[in-house]
């Protein structure tokens, strides 16, 4: 990674300083990260909410229960497989969009 030694000065009113200062905050990053963020078209998204990462690991465990019992239903064939594998990939889809929404930054334009 090429190292940083230019410097940028820039002038901001009142209101854009504060506001520079709310979005960096909101999303738990310096403010000098956000601007470079910024700069190379990504736009930070909001830290997720302290309760996500519990949720997410609940919904993880969930879904880890959910393939244990698959497996036993397969080898039990007590079960209509395909349709729980359906499910269970469904589950998995819906982890990895909540987890984009809420973590992951986004390119602008």
């Amino acid at each position: 990674m090429e190292r940083r030694t230019r410097k940028a000065t820039v002038r901001l009113t009142e209101d854009e300083l504060a506001r520079l200062k709310a979005a960096a905050g909101a999303a738990g990053w310096s403010q000098e990260a956000y601007l470079r963020a910024l700069i190379g078209g990504i736009e930070p998204k909001p830290k997720p909410p302290p309760d996500y990462l519990a949720m997410a690991r609940e919904l993880h465990a969930i879904g880890s229960n959910l393939n244990q019992i698959a497996r036993k239903a397969h080898v039990l064939n007590v079960v209509d497989a395909a349709r729980y594998d359906a499910e269970a990939r469904k589950l998995e889809a819906a982890l990895a969009e909540i987890a984009a929404a809420v973590k992951e930054p986004g390119r602008r334009g």
